[in-house]
């Protein structure tokens, strides 16, 4: 840790990555493994575009879930210990990146600002006619979603008609609304790409944090950056597959670790 700190206060330009554990923490399901179902439904089966152009209810109802569950929880110390370390470096003149694979949105609720949000955010939606991106806090997203969101595997989707499910309010568009995510099978947006490609390539020191490094092609930016040379450090409650190929490892919970090492 004193050997990482060091090359952290050398460095001007630092990249830090985020996944899914780091928010675990803080209570956000991962949808993966033994816990990767929602109602009877396997949680990533429902974030395609196939699955919403089959049944819009049954994905905003998962989605609805998603919001309301992110709106209860708290930003947790590893996500302040990023923010707080954002600010101060700032301050020296410094440039601090957030890269996140999370859609959750406590990055910025825990104060951090220079956020590139990979996969989209639960707190945005796009027009599937107009294309126009919204921000919306709202919860419910609109009343026909109100209390129809229940994980319970008895429950059964409420098969909302699709004129009462979010609608676009865009110069009377009214066009169906969709999460603003990238879903399996689809590409990354463009321009947040080209974005995170810049940090990977100019950062001079890197912490990947609460990511299994198996989702790509966020799986290979802290490994391009150790092949330049980069101090990487990897913060993870285990090892992963990608361990071996960066300077530091920190096993334990991100909460512990990552304020130890941005302090």
């Amino acid at each position: 840790m004193k050997s990482f700190k060091e090359s952290l206060a050398n460095a001007k330009n630092i990249l830090i990555l985020t996944g899914s554990g780091i928010s675990a923490e803080s209570g956000i399901p991962t949808f993966r493994g033994a816990g990767g179902f929602w109602r009877t439904y396997l949680a990533q089966s429902l974030a395609t575009p196939h699955a919403f152009k089959s049944n819009p209810s049954l994905v905003w109802e998962f989605y609805e879930f998603r919001r309301n569950g992110a709106a209860k929880v708290q930003p947790n110390k590893a996500h302040e210990a990023i923010a707080n370390f954002e600010l101060r470096l700032t301050r020296e003149g410094k440039n601090v990146t957030v890269v996140t694979q999370n859609i959750d949105g406590l990055h910025q609720r825990a104060g951090t600002k220079n956020i590139i949000e990979l996969h989209g955010s639960l707190y945005k939606t796009r027009c599937t006619k107009c294309e126009d991106i919204e921000i919306n806090h709202t919860i419910p997203i609109c009343p026909a979603l109100d209390g129809k969101c229940s994980p319970d595997p008895d429950a059964m989707t409420s098969d909302i008609p699709i004129e009462e499910l979010p609608k676009c309010k865009k110069n009377s568009c009214d066009g169906l609304l969709r999460p603003h995510i990238t879903w399996f099978g689809e590409s990354l947006d463009a321009d947040v790409l080209d974005k995170a490609e810049q940090a990977v390539e100019t950062c001079d020191a890197c912490l990947i944090i609460g990511t299994s490094s198996m989702v790509y092609p966020a799986a290979m930016f802290a490994p391009r950056v150790a092949e330049r040379g980069i101090p990487v450090a990897e913060f993870n409650i285990e090892e992963t597959d990608a361990t071996r190929k960066f300077q530091y490892h920190f096993q334990g919970p991100c909460t512990a670790t990552v304020p130890e090492a941005l302090a």
